[in-house]
């Protein structure tokens, strides 16, 4: 019983980041309705805290790795490109004033 509402739990809670506070809150909302122990709540908002953090640690690097891909396949330039791009073209400018 306990791991399926765990699951149930998990799905809701997806990939948002759960704090503390939300998840005891929501331990003892299902302690109230008789839907877990005192003992099963121990952990469970314990679990729900990590849970969240793993996820949005991973969602972090899915992203990372999705936009270090958009940068190859666009062929962004780095801030460190641009900067020396920029001073090329200033250097041109002065050369072209003279």
């Amino acid at each position: 019983m306990l791991e399926l509402l765990k699951r149930g739990l998990y799905l809701g809670i997806g990939a948002v980041s759960v704090t503390r506070e939300k998840a005891e809150q929501l331990v003892q909302e299902l302690v109230k309705k008789g839907e877990i122990s005192t003992e099963e709540a121990k952990g469970l908002a314990d679990q729900l805290v990590k849970r969240g953090e793993e996820e949005r640690k991973n969602l972090r690097e899915t992203v990372r790795q999705e936009l270090d891909q958009l940068r190859k396949d666009f062929r962004f330039v780095s801030r460190e490109e641009f900067e020396q791009l920029e001073r090329r073209v200033q250097n041109i400018e002065e050369k072209l004033k003279e």
